[in-house]
């Protein structure tokens, strides 16, 4: 009879480790997130299932192009594509990313410019003093981000710039559905 008991105690501390280190995991290194909508086509599509690694950004800052999930609202949040760091001016004209004056390619945006006839646009004209907040340059601590899906995205554009403390992390693993399955990024 004892050693039945030792043996449920034994299964139960099992079971309590692996909830608590799922736990632990899930709250600080890694949570799923549902994509809801279509501001990251064709990079992203609705309702793809993506990885969250909440721990990169303890140890190191975003990177230009990085697929970021931030808080919105306290209800919502959104993924994006990090286009602008700390310090930097961005500016967009006639399809052109300008990061302080000098252009800079987007590849994720490659094939949508290949395709648009031409009297189509990606991506309206904008400077930095045209988004909310008019700053000359982003502030230290706060990134620009923009969907890929340009025409159809809830971005800095409207946000504004949004704060490192706003971003959860670091989205490039599609893990559902499983033909989509892929790395995304860069």
């Amino acid at each position: 009879m004892a050693d039945k008991n030792n043996e449920w105690f034994d299964w139960l501390k099992a079971l309590l480790f692996a909830l608590g280190l799922a736990f632990i995991v899930r709250m600080f290194l890694f949570s799923p997130i549902v994509v809801d909508g279509p501001s990251m086509l064709p990079t992203l599509h609705d309702q793809d299932q993506m990885i969250v690694n909440k721990f990169t950004y303890k140890i190191s800052e975003p990177e230009r192009f990085d697929i970021v999930v931030f808080h919105a609202s306290a209800q919502k949040d959104f993924i994006k594509r990090v286009i602008g760091l700390p310090g930097e001016h961005v500016e967009v004209k006639d399809e052109v990313l300008y990061i302080n004056g000098e252009p800079v390619e987007e590849p994720f945006l490659r094939e949508q410019k290949e395709n648009m006839k031409s009297y189509q646009t990606i991506t309206n004209d904008f400077t930095m003093e045209d988004l909310p907040g008019e700053y000359e340059v982003i502030p230290e601590g706060h990134v620009l981000v923009l969907g890929d899906n340009r025409g159809n995205s809830t971005d800095s554009r409207m946000l504004g710039v949004i704060s490192m403390d706003q971003i959860v992390g670091e989205a490039s693993l599609i893990y559902w559905p499983l033909d989509r399955m892929q790395f995304v990024g860069k």
